[in-house]
């Protein structure tokens, strides 16, 4: 009987959360898979086999409500109606509902107005130091979002407080109570906001993809959405699109300041904004784990995983593989090809990834040009989190401040 390897990683551990790579380096030497006995579930760290896994149908999102139900139904509602969170045939009912509303083409029509909102950002910051996240990063991407879906542009900050407070339930190990109440009360709170959104919209449909989503519930060859599909799918576009732009550009922007000859090539226009933003991607990635759970007996890497067990890629691991990555863990915004897993693989490829590619192109086009001398005030202070890896404070300081042109 072959020996099932343990995983020696603690996702809990302060020096691991601050800084996995050099333990996720080590892992990749020893076993591209491994049992985690503290979450009960495999870890697979290599890019070949999280992009094999991510791509394996026997693997699938398989929701599961979180217990005690009664106590967890608001968090839960938003969660088993998500097409992230389903297989097919949901999840492709689901998906074809939005999937019109992020191609390429409508993304593209989107630019001149994504440019509109982070130039008014700039607008706004006249100091010469200032926090990057509070005052850009992170207000950005939930107004994109709002604009798409077509919720008032006043009630943005309201939102991203929910959307923070929900997410920190996805960390592993579990949060402590008053986290997960804070999720719960959140979650109860957007519920209720989006579907007297759903009933105003409902009354006055609109061009927006809340109104996309109500028409949808005329059924056309699917069965019609149901409203609280309509309500997961909205919460999940808010969340999803926030969480990982904020991240990507926060780690990013952190990284490049931090090897000032990379920043330079970006401020010079050495290298395609749109090549040095996958970088940004690979390099120190928003989205650390991915799970999945096995629908029959599988062999990964050569271990058995038997059919209900989950397992969960480690896709900053992959994104650091110096199998595939040359130079790996050097950051290098001209890297050409680029195969990072940053927004996963397969099935549950990211839906929001033309949208979240061209909002950080436009926001590193703009930092950049508009502060070219930009460099860190002070350490930034990281977030507690594994899962969701980013920032809470990036304090950054500028002499220079070049007015941003239409």
């Amino acid at each position: 009987m072959r020996v099932r390897p343990i995983s020696s990683l603690d996702l809990a551990d302060e020096a691991f959360v601050a800084d996995p790579y050099p333990a996720f380096e080590r892992a990749r030497s020893q076993h591209p898979i491994a049992w985690h006995e503290d979450s009960q579930m495999w870890l697979v760290c290599t890019h070949q086999e999280c992009r094999a896994t991510l791509r394996d149908r026997r693997l699938g999102r398989i929701w599961s409500d979180r217990e005690p139900a009664e106590r967890f139904e608001p968090f839960n509602l938003l969660h088993r109606n998500q097409m992230m969170e389903n297989e097919p045939p949901q999840h492709t009912r689901l998906r074809r509902t939005v999937s019109t509303a992020f191609a390429r083409g409508h993304i593209e029509r989107m630019r001149p107005r994504v440019k509109v909102l982070a130039m008014h950002l700039l607008e706004q910051i006249s100091a010469e130091e200032f926090d990057v996240l509070s005052d850009f990063a992170e207000p950005l991407p939930v107004m994109v979002i709002a604009e798409l879906l077509g919720t008032p542009s006043s009630d943005v900050s309201t939102l991203r407080a929910w959307s923070q407070s929900i997410v920190r339930m996805y960390e592993r190990p579990a949060p402590a109570d008053e986290i997960q109440q804070a999720a719960l009360d959140a979650s109860s709170a957007f519920a209720d906001y989006m579907r007297n959104l759903i009933a105003a919209r409902r009354r006055d449909l609109r061009d927006d993809l809340l109104s996309d989503l109500l028409r949808a519930q005329g059924g056309d060859g699917d069965a019609p959405l149901t409203d609280d599909e309509v309500l997961a799918s909205a919460i999940l576009l808010l969340n999803a699109g926030h969480e990982a732009s904020v991240n990507v550009f926060g780690n990013g922007l952190v990284a490049l300041l931090n090897c000032p000859d990379q920043w330079q090539r970006v401020v010079g226009a050495e290298v395609a904004m749109e090549v040095a933003i996958e970088e940004m991607l690979r390099f120190d990635s928003a989205l650390q784990l991915f799970e999945r759970t096995a629908t029959a007996d599988v062999e990964i890497a050569g271990q058995r995983v038997a059919a209900g067990e989950r397992v969960a890629v480690l896709l900053g691991s992959a994104n650091r593989d110096e199998a595939v990555f040359e130079a790996a863990g050097q950051l290098d915004v001209g890297r050409e090809p680029n195969p990072h897993l940053a927004f996963g693989a397969g099935l549950h490829f990211c839906l929001g990834a033309p949208l979240a590619r061209m909002e950080l192109a436009e926001s590193l086009r703009l930092i950049s040009s508009t502060y070219p001398d930009l460099r860190l005030r002070r350490e930034p202070l990281r977030r507690a989190t594994f899962v969701l890896r980013g920032y809470v404070d990036v304090s950054v300081t500028s002499e220079v401040k070049v007015e941003p042109n239409a």
